[in-house]
């Protein structure tokens, strides 16, 4: 059982992509498939972001979701 667990796969991104979890805080980012963009504000288990773009009103503020979530990193202009 031991071996098994050592054996393990390593998961890694999309190419172009990062897991919030690998964001600074305070970083901007649009999700994989481009719908929603944030603000990464901390994260631990899981990541606190402000959404601040969206295609449904609804989630738009604060919101907290997996910090192995696929996202784009935003560099500020």
């Amino acid at each position: 059982m031991r071996k098994a667990l050592r054996d393990k796969p390593k998961h890694t991104p999309a190419k172009g992509c990062k897991y919030l979890k690998d964001l600074k805080l305070g970083s901007l980012f649009q999700t994989e498939s481009g719908q929603m963009r944030g603000v990464l504000i901390s994260c631990n288990v899981n990541a606190t972001v402000i959404i601040t773009e969206s295609h449904d009103k609804a989630e738009l503020g604060k919101k907290l979701i997996a910090s192995h979530t696929q996202v784009k990193e935003i560099t500020k202009v």
